[in-house]
């Protein structure tokens, strides 16, 4: 899930609308729906992949991790680099190199090249995803600029839901005898119609030459995000060696310096004021706990209906169908249930989830068949359809004008770090069990990983109260 924000606090739109204003947001929306397609596909394909290139279960969570890493760490800077560079130059370099890659990714011999195309993707995908939402800023005046961002959670949640399904069904229906390569290569012509888009209706920005960037701070998160997420992938399959520790503590370390750096650097990732309000920092906290636990229960999910259960890909992504149902229910009546309750409908929506993700731990302990799934994780869609814009509303609502650009990248920024550690984490939990060789230890996984996802939903719950209250929270006064 991306923000759309401004980049800048400093361009404005023009007195005038675009002539093809509609035209670039319909550009800036493929663009946004190859990246959900990307992030997600693995969730069902990382079986049929392993089928096909070998590999350990290390790989199937590199799949989808590395692709977010990657993406997480340089949208931190993606923004500024349009600004510093022209967005559409910076739209046009990042749509056209998603495409080359996802070609590499379709030819990968191997799951090391596979990987690391996988990595490039996400990369190139930062660079792209954040210049479409500038854009749309300058072409868009204020009376439909809404209007336009709008459009985004309708495209978000069709894009989400698609991955899964599109991956499953072109895996099932194999059309040219390509397999899992197939779902790569339907981005070719799908990036390349986003860069002829881009080219004919975007319009050229020459950039500011005054705008600072940050490369050390952006390296700093990349050292940390990558020395955490990489031992808690590789560190079961290698035994937990002492590296492995050694590792995390200097992630840890990383980030440290990170915080200190953004106090004293000229052009600071992160607006230190932004550190200073607690409904911001607080929102951040409820957000790493959220998308933590989210992003590998959809991975642990889907390996145990295919790995343990014996689901096709097809019918995997046709069981967790109800979460995308779930979610797109609940998303109706968010908005207006949020103006209403405020950070309670967060607490209740982490609920929702709780009860889902406990409903799918005694349907797995059970032994229940695949149709009782579908109950809990629809109740699970249901909580997260209520949390998900809620939440990004809250910790943007705490932000200046002048601290929005800054705020949301970070938000976004963090919602894919976040999901890549849930992917090291819950991916660790699920093999370690399912590895275990009884009949029974596939269920296990799931249990327990579901088990992970409730703590992480109570957790989130009890950040919420860091939150301001809104005004229709507040206890009338006494007369």
């Amino acid at each position: 899930m991306t923000v759309p924000a401004s980049t800048s606090a400093v361009r404005t739109a023009p007195p005038t609308a675009h002539p093809h204003r509609w035209r670039v947001l319909a550009v800036v929306l493929l663009a946004q729906a190859l990246d959900l397609l990307d992030a997600t596909v693995m969730n069902v394909a990382a079986p049929s992949v392993r089928a096909g290139l070998g590999g350990g279960a290390a790989m199937m969570q590199w799949l989808t991790a590395g692709y977010t890493l990657a993406f997480g760490v340089l949208l931190i800077i993606g923004g500024r680099l349009g600004d510093r560079w022209g967005r559409r130059r910076l739209f046009v370099l990042g749509a056209a190199g998603f495409t080359v890659a996802s070609a590499v990714c379709a030819a990968a011999p191997s799951p090391i090249v596979l990987v690391a195309a996988r990595v490039v993707q996400g990369a190139l995908g930062a660079l792209m995803i954040p210049q479409g939402f500038g854009v749309l800023t300058s072409v868009f005046d204020e009376r439909e600029r809404g209007r336009a961002f709008a459009t985004f959670g309708p495209v978000m949640a069709l894009a989400g839901v698609g991955g899964p399904v599109l991956a499953g069904g072109l895996i099932a229906l194999d059309p040219v005898g390509l397999d899992w390569r197939l779902i790569f290569l339907i981005n070719l012509p799908l990036g390349a119609l986003a860069v002829a888009g881009a080219l004919r209706w975007m319009p050229a920005d020459p950039g500011d030459p005054l705008v600072r960037i940050d490369p050390p701070g952006a390296l700093l998160v990349a050292a940390g995000s990558a020395l955490v997420v990489h031992p808690l992938i590789q560190g079961r399959e290698a035994g937990w060696p002492w590296w492995t520790f050694a590792e995390i503590a200097a992630g840890v370390a990383a980030f440290t310096a990170f915080g200190r750096r953004q106090r004293t650097s000229r052009s600071p990732v992160l607006v230190p004021s932004l550190l200073r309000k607690p409904a911001f920092v607080g929102g951040l906290a409820v957000t790493a706990a959220f998308f933590t636990g989210l992003g590998g229960l959809l991975l642990v999910l889907s390996l145990h209906l295919q790995l343990d259960l014996g689901r096709s890909a097809w019918g995997t992504a046709l069981c967790l169908s109800p979460l995308a149902v779930g979610i797109g229910l609940a998303s109706l009546f968010a908005p207006a249930a949020s103006a209403r309750l405020g950070r309670s409908l967060l607490h209740l929506g982490l609920g929702v989830e709780a009860l889902g993700t406990l409903g799918l731990a005694a349907a797995a302990a059970s032994g229940s068949p695949v149709p009782a799934l579908s109950i809990p994780t629809l109740v699970v869609g249901l909580g997260v359809g209520l949390v998900s814009g809620t939440l990004v509303r809250s910790i943007l609502a705490a932000a200046e004008p002048a601290e929005t650009g800054s705020a949301s990248g970070t938000l976004n920024a963090l919602q894919q770090l976040s999901t890549a550690l849930g992917v090291a984490v819950l991916g660790t939990v699920y093999f370690a069990a399912h590895d275990a060789g009884a009949p029974e230890a596939g269920a296990d996984g799931l249990v327990i990983g579901a088990l992970v996802v409730t703590a992480t939903c109570l957790v989130g719950a009890g950040l919420v109260f860091l939150l301001p209250r809104t005004r229709d929270e507040r206890p009338a006064p006494t007369p």
